[in-house]
């Protein structure tokens, strides 16, 4: 069995930080790392009783949610702002986004109620404050936002993404982004959406089928 199939051992937090280390997270101070190391745990923990993540061993979990969702913030600043995680299931990209760039607000669309009650629980255990992360047990197209407020929408394989930019121009501030996470195919198809002013996709890191692509809703 390899070392960290075994829920009763844990990444320290400097193989963390290797992992991270092509996605980005050499910015990440110890107090940070500690917080991923905390949420790897409970994840661990939690998804032994309900369905979290499919993967099991905690260097691709490290690198596959952790790390990709902290990839967005290379190429675009997201040091501050406010940030809707649609279909956050697990609290990806939102949770580690927050933890990597504290000043950031971050809002968690999810309507699983137990996956709710595990961002909060997370949420308490990293001593984040409500007035910096919002979890709302919602669907995004029930979720009635004011226009205008939020800098960054964000969904990983959350599919329906035509709706999801529909919904996303109202609430998007002018020159806010949508940030996907998907698969060439599905990004080649969304960059002929017209309205929207799209970014060349970004390969993401150790991934030869799935990009990082971004957009800005056209006035």
């Amino acid at each position: 069995m390899a070392r960290n199939e075994n829920v009763n051992e844990n990444l320290s937090r400097d193989e963390i930080a290797h992992i991270l280390l092509p996605y980005g997270g050499k910015t990440l101070n110890n107090s940070q790392l500690a917080s991923l190391a905390k949420y790897l745990e409970m994840l661990k923990k939690w998804n032994q009783t309900i369905p979290l993540t499919s993967i099991r061993d905690d260097t691709e979990v490290v690198a596959r949610h952790f790390g990709e969702s902290i990839f967005a913030g290379s190429p675009l600043p997201m040091n501050r702002g406010r940030l809707a995680d649609v279909g956050s299931g697990a609290g990806f990209p939102g949770l580690p986004l927050k933890i990597a760039f504290p000043e950031l607000q971050v809002t968690l669309l999810e309507p699983n109620i137990k996956k709710c009650a595990f961002l909060r629980e997370v949420q308490s255990a990293l001593g984040l404050p409500n007035t910096n992360v919002e979890v709302v047990r919602s669907r995004y197209e029930d979720f009635h936002a004011a226009p205008g407020s939020f800098d960054f929408v964000c969904a990983r394989a959350l599919g329906g993404y035509k709706r999801l930019l529909l919904w996303s121009k109202v609430v998007l501030k002018p020159g806010g982004h949508v940030i996907l996470w998907l698969g060439t195919e599905d990004s080649n198809l969304l960059t002929r959406v017209t309205g929207w002013t799209w970014a060349i996709p970004i390969r993401i890191p150790e991934s030869r089928q799935r990009v990082l692509l971004m957009g800005t809703p056209k006035p």
